[in-house]
């Protein structure tokens, strides 16, 4: 049998052997943009990515605020809120890779790393436990907020540049999607009762 030798790395030169513990260079910063041809300058694509990359931040918070809560829901309405707090998970989970494509087209780097996620999120982090199912409710209407109003003026901020694509997104995308889902949630913390005596 012929057994192939490995090369000096280690490695057998049949190619059969993955490379493990790799590292290589940072070859783009975060924070920085690169040169594409999509008619947008340097610093309206920088000023973009910024705004994104924090969008992209606090939704990610959301969106696994969604997933901690669906987990934990309690009471009454557990079945409705379980099937509906999955639903709005996934669609922010959506929007996650919609907001991150679009930093990638401008040319920029798109946050990745959760630790570097939880550095610039404005999302205020809850308990570790699980709270009563109105605060966890709340909870996600003030991220929800949060969100809004930072895209209202992010997106007013990019059209200003020129920016119509980023603008287009953070309208179309990002707010109709928050200003549904968070309509949905405040109908669940109306005090009604369920049937009537």
């Amino acid at each position: 049998m012929n057994t192939p030798k490995p090369s000096a790395q280690g490695h057998s030169s049949d190619g059969s052997q993955p490379w493990l513990h790799q590292r290589g260079r940072t070859i783009q910063e975060f924070g920085t943009v690169k040169q594409f041809p999509v008619a947008l300058s340097m610093d309206t694509r920088l000023y973009s990515c910024q705004r994104l990359n924090k969008v992209l931040a606090d939704t990610r918070i959301l969106h696994d605020l969604y997933k901690k809560y669906h987990w934990l829901m309690r009471g009454a309405t557990f079945y409705q809120l379980h099937l509906l707090l999955d639903k709005h998970a996934g669609e922010q989970l959506e929007l996650i890779d919609t907001v991150a494509e679009r930093v990638q087209t401008l040319g920029g780097v798109a946050i990745g790393d959760p630790r570097h996620v939880a550095e610039i999120t404005t999302v205020p982090r809850p308990p570790d436990g699980v709270e009563e199912v109105p605060a966890m409710l709340s909870r996600l209407l003030e991220a929800h907020e949060l969100i809004l109003t930072d895209c209202h003026d992010a997106a007013a901020r990019t059209q200003e540049m020129g920016d119509d694509g980023t603008n287009d997104l953070l309208v179309s995308d990002v707010v109709r999607t928050n200003e549904l889902q968070a309509w949905f949630l405040a109908e669940h913390l109306v005090d009604t009762p369920l049937v009537h005596v």
